[in-house]
């Protein structure tokens, strides 16, 4: 689901939200009155004040709207079954302030599934950032962390964070450049 309109929307409960693109934790009051920019993975991007909110699909009830549906896994699915899941995941991860998901920037270097003994999956995702001292770079990984584990039979997903090699324009697709404006 993506929206780049300017809808309204009335804060029904105090709501945790994060300062794009600071990263700072907030907590917006009942009744704060605000606009939705991006409705993406989940998520939403908040207009409240002068300042963009991220609010969490764990919060959609604060704004009116629904938590995401729940992830299926059939039964005996193989490693590679819960590879193309993650993948799938990973494109519902967006950086707040660009309506791009995080696989097609090209901030993903690696996804790498495991099996244990007792059939739990652990998955180690190599990633990055577009930049360095992105304040939104601590809430991004929690974004994956936390996707990728509601997958059925992933017990840990482990998001390492790497800035070499440094990510560039050239590691986005093709979508993600005509998206941005960069093709």
């Amino acid at each position: 689901m993506y929206s780049r309109s300017s809808e309204p929307v009335r804060f029904e409960r105090d709501c945790a939200a994060v300062l794009v693109p600071q990263g700072d934790a907030v907590t917006l009051p009942a009744g704060t009155i605000g606009y939705i920019t991006q409705s993406l993975g989940g998520s939403w991007t908040v207009f409240v004040e002068g300042n963009l909110m991220r609010i969490a699909g764990e919060d959609a009830d604060a704004i009116g709207k629904e938590q995401p549906e729940p992830i299926e896994l059939p039964d005996g699915a193989s490693d590679d079954d819960v590879e193309a899941l993650v993948w799938r995941q990973l494109r519902t991860c967006f950086d707040p302030e660009i309506p791009v998901n995080i696989v097609e920037l090209g901030l993903v270097y690696s996804a790498q599934v495991a099996t244990s003994e007792d059939g739990q999956r652990k998955v180690d995702i190599t990633m990055t950032l577009t930049a360095p001292g992105c304040g939104m770079g601590d809430i991004l990984v929690e974004d994956v962390r936390s996707k990728i584990e509601l997958i059925p039979t992933v017990a840990e997903a482990d998001v390492e964070m790497v800035f070499d090699p440094p990510w560039n324009r050239t590691m986005m697709s093709d979508v993600a450049r005509l998206e941005t404006g960069m093709l």
